[in-house]
């Protein structure tokens, strides 16, 4: 499969960054230090350019009741204005994607899916579309900045006349910024604060300027996925692909607040059964006692040496300096405080199961 670029591929090139291909599309994966771009974002204001993620519009008279089937979350539950975590449960009781579902009205949605599983989640919920509902995939015209850090509120206010501080966590508003109509959204995958800006693609270049030149004084800086990685690490949130996959279940990866059970979604009948009779292995959070990077599939242990789970996700916490993780226990090792212990090149180091965020 060829790497698609993304459309601001060559300003990256020119700012420095270090292009790699990343879920079929060339990403820059760094510009100066994973560490400096990652304590950037912590302290002041970074720029994601997240333009491989994938955007679908959904609308119509059925879009509503469409949504309601192939998402596990209660998208009744929003209002206008409004986003929502949640996942597309398969029919194997695994996740085929994590995403966040916009809603404009009752009759027009947009989902935002990870860029590695366009195709696949297209095709996924297409399958499932009996609902007076039109389907269209807008990834190729949209760009996604991500503006996280403290200062991201105060660059961003320079750049329009609507009130930022008004748009809540998880809310969004379609308004003009830097002399753009776009949708202004107060999520992000950092835990730093800061909004995504869902922007045209002929517009992007201009924006991507006037947000450097307003941010400035607080030092902004453009952030590759390196640091994305660490910062959502720090959170304890999910990578589809290493944490949550075709295989688990939202469950077991400690997603049941997103998989509702008040709406027949796929698969409903066999995780509502799976959450009676409960799970065997559950997604945790663990902290490094020994000195040591767990990286993802090592082996966690019990303290007899017996194989329990396997490490989803591993890095070095920039903030505090030590071994993070997220992985796979068996039911028991799951409580906070457990001793566990991570197989690093032929040594057992001694970890400790902690409740993500791992920074308050």
């Amino acid at each position: 499969m060829d790497t698609k670029q993304i459309p601001l591929h060559q300003l990256h090139t020119q700012l420095g960054g270090k292009m790699v291909p990343f879920a079929g599309f060339e990403m820059p994966v760094r510009y100066t230090s994973d560490k400096e771009e990652h304590m950037k974002v912590r302290e002041a204001v970074g720029v994601f350019d997240v333009s491989h993620m994938g955007e679908f519009m959904i609308t119509g008279p059925g879009a509503l009741d469409f949504i309601q089937k192939v998402t596990s979350n209660d998208v009744s539950k929003i209002v206008d204005g409004q986003a929502q975590y949640s996942c597309f449960p398969n029919d194997k009781g695994g996740i085929v994607d994590d995403l966040i579902v916009y809603r404009f009205n009752q009759e027009k949605f947009m989902l935002v899916v990870n860029a590695s599983n366009i195709e696949k989640d297209w095709n996924w919920i297409k399958g499932y579309n009996s609902y007076d509902a039109q389907m269209e995939d807008i990834s190729d015209d949209m760009v996604l900045f991500a503006v996280q850090g403290p200062k991201a509120t105060a660059t961003l206010q320079k750049l329009t006349d609507v009130d930022l501080s008004g748009i809540k966590f998880y809310h969004f508003a379609e308004g003009e910024l830097a002399g753009k109509q776009m949708i202004i959204s107060g999520t992000g995958y950092t835990g730093a604060g800061g909004f995504e800006l869902y922007i045209q693609k002929e517009d992007a270049e201009e924006v991507w300027h006037k947000l450097f030149e307003a941010g400035a004084e607080f030092g902004i800086a453009p952030i590759g996925l390196g640091a994305r990685d660490t910062l959502r690490l720090e959170m304890g949130f999910c990578l589809y692909g290493n944490d949550i996959t075709d295989e688990t279940s939202p469950l077991e990866a400690g997603l049941g607040w997103i998989t509702k059970f008040t709406n027949d979604f796929v698969n409903a009948e066999a995780l509502q059964r799976q959450k009676e009779e409960g799970v065997t292995r559950k997604l945790v959070g663990f902290e490094m006692v020994d000195k040591g990077i767990p990286r993802h599939d090592y082996e966690i242990m019990n303290e007899s040496g017996e194989v329990i789970g396997k490490v989803t996700s591993g890095t070095i916490s920039p903030m505090l300096n030590k071994g993070i993780g997220l992985g796979y226990v068996q039911v028991g090792y799951h409580q906070p405080d457990s001793k566990i212990f991570i197989a690093v090149r032929n040594k057992q180091l001694e970890a400790k199961v902690t409740k993500p965020p791992f920074i308050k």
